[in-house]
C-alpha cells in the first residue's frame, strides 16, 4: 500500500522560508514524477513544481520561479520543496503527489494524472 506523507508546513511572515518534505512509503517504482500542488481557499488546485526521478528535469509554475526549489532523494522516494521569499499569496494547503511514468518521459507536467496523493500540509504566510 502506497502512502505519501508530507511535513514541514507552518506559519511564517512574508519574506520567510519553509521547507516541505514528502516521502512515498511503499512506492516501489524507479521511474516516476513527483509533484507539489497547492490549493488556496476558494481557488482551484494548481501545480507548483514537479521533478522527474529519471531525467531529474524540474518544472515550476511562473509565480514561484526563482523562489521555490524542488529536489529529491530517490533512494528514499522523497521530494522536497524549499520555499524562500514567501508571499501571502503562497498561502494554502500543499499536497505531494506521485505517478509512475515511462523512463522515456523527460518532463513531468503538472497535468499528468497523479494517482497517489498526500494528506496535505498547511502553509500560511501573513504579517
Amino acid at each position: 500500500q502506497v502512502q505519501l506523507v508530507e511535513s514541514g508546513g507552518g506559519s511564517v511572515q512574508p519574506g520567510g522560508s519553509l521547507r516541505l518534505s514528502c516521502v512515498a512509503l511503499g512506492y516501489s517504482y524507479s521511474s516516476y514524477c513527483m509533484a507539489w500542488f497547492r490549493q488556496a481557499p476558494g481557488k482551484e488546485r494548481e501545480g507548483v513544481a514537479t521533478i522527474s526521478s529519471f531525467s531529474e528535469s524540474e518544472y515550476y509554475t511562473d509565480s514561484v520561479k526563482g523562489r521555490f526549489t524542488i529536489s529529491q532523494d530517490k533512494a528514499k522516494k522523497s521530494a522536497y520543496l524549499q520555499m524562500n521569499m514567501l508571499k501571502p499569496e503562497d498561502t494554502g494547503v500543499y499536497y505531494c503527489a506521485v505517478v509512475r511514468v515511462s523512463p522515456l518521459r523527460q518532463y513531468c507536467s503538472p497535468e499528468i494524472d497523479y494517482n497517489y496523493w498526500g494528506q496535505g500540509t498547511q502553509v500560511t504566510v501573513s504579517p
